[in-house]
């Protein structure tokens, strides 16, 4: 979640306790096209273990993956050894074309998710008043609540997306969504621009991967410690192997959010590191997006769902937020964006929002910014471009 810093200004009402709840019972994120356990299905992808390779157990990058990856001047194996830890600024891939995430086994371990940090930035005052008098009054808090566990029965859809920046192993959150062109076999997972690329000053992320109902049983770090790695990934690791964010946000988007943070949103098409099935198979359940771009007052209601990583929490556990949501905007010259109450922290970044919908849950939206006392969080309203970059995806990638 990128925070921004604002001052005071009036808050909207404080809802009723039994509204939010019956959203929360209406969103029914739950896996339908299966069963849903997380510990007899044997087809499922092994946490530690990658498809790619070449019988020996050595990884190879594919040749399509290598040979774009050479005509940036970087050696594959070279890469795969550790070359993408090089962030010089001049070979940083920044172009929409120039996305490449090879698989590398092994490097998204237990140990090294816990390591992962939020990406979480601040905006001045300045910024981030900017659009008053097109923005609604503040939210009042809305406190984050635990979701249940196991995960992959409450909210199959949902898991953390982890990412390697300049800086070091960072965390999002993500969703599994339906991909319309490939009824019943998407492997395409929702989640913020920033998650994914730096914006205007930077380029692609590196290693960007998925994992579903991560940490499924929602135990502590101490609990952890000894885990078997199908506590922490039961459905193993997806690797983004092609990824689309907003033109918008790869050229404006800062780290402060920039003119792009109304468009922060992305999708990915993923692929496991072993096994052949999708990953809606996979995990049993994905949501339908919602691209109609509701009003605050068409919408009603809308429940956040994310991995929070920055105090006080620590990124190890799945929570919610559920508010009527109202308008929020950086800038008069810019879309207006969601925004609702809810105390979660960066890590949340990416992490759906979705409404009741023709008695359907669906996603429309994603958590993007927030301010620094962590009060209220805010997404993009997804309209006309963001299903052009969901269509563009689901038809060239889609099916792989």
């Amino acid at each position: 979640m990128r925070s921004t810093r604002t001052s005071a200004a009036p808050r909207r009402g404080r809802r009723s306790v039994l509204a939010a709840t019956g959203l929360v019972a209406a969103l029914a994120l739950t896996a339908t096209a299966c069963d849903g356990s997380a510990d007899s299905a044997s087809d499922k992808p092994d946490a530690t273990t990658s498809q790619a390779g070449d019988g020996g157990g050595k990884v190879q990058i594919p040749a399509e993956l290598a040979g774009k990856l050479k005509e940036h001047g970087i050696d594959a194996d070279r890469w795969k050894d550790g070359g993408w830890k090089d962030w010089d600024k001049d070979k940083w891939l920044s172009d929409a074309k120039d996305f490449v995430n090879p698989v590398i086994e092994g490097l998204w371990k237990p140990d090294r998710m816990q390591s992962a940090k939020e990406a979480d930035k601040t905006v001045t005052t300045k910024d981030a008043s900017a659009g008053q008098g097109v923005s609604d009054p503040d939210p009042a808090p809305v406190r984050a609540q635990a979701e249940k566990t196991p995960y992959h029965r409450n909210a199959a859809p949902v898991g953390k997306v982890f990412f390697d920046s300049p800086d070091g192993p960072a965390v999002c959150s993500g969703t599994v969504v339906k991909d319309v062109n490939h009824p019943g076999k998407s492997n395409l997972v929702w989640t913020a621009g920033h998650c994914v690329h730096a914006g205007g000053n930077g380029g692609w992320y590196r290693n960007i991967t998925f994992v579903p109902a991560y940490n499924d049983y929602g135990k502590s770090e101490a609990e952890l410690t000894n885990a078997n790695p199908t506590e922490i990934a039961p459905y193993g690791n997806w690797w983004a192997d092609w990824a689309s964010t907003s033109n918008q946000w790869i050229q404006g988007g800062s780290e402060t959010g920039g003119e792009g943070a109304a468009y922060d949103y992305a999708v990915l098409h993923v692929k496991p590191e072993r096994g052949s099935k999708s990953l809606e198979e996979t995990v049993g359940a994905a949501l339908d997006v919602d691209f109609s771009a509701p009003s605050a007052a068409e919408a009603r209601k809308m429940g956040a769902w994310g991995y929070p990583a920055a105090p006080p929490y620590n990124g190890l556990k799945m929570f919610k937020c559920v508010d009527i949501p109202g308008r929020f905007s950086l800038s008069p010259t810019l879309p207006t964006m969601h925004r609702i109450g809810c105390s979660m922290t960066g890590g949340s970044s990416g992490g759906g929002w979705f409404r009741v919908r023709n008695g359907k849950s669906v996603l429309v939206s994603n958590t993007s910014i927030g301010p620094a006392d962590n009060t209220w969080l805010a997404g993009p309203q997804l309209g006309r471009d963001a299903e052009t970059l969901y269509q563009n995806m689901s038809k060239t990638y889609g099916g792989r």
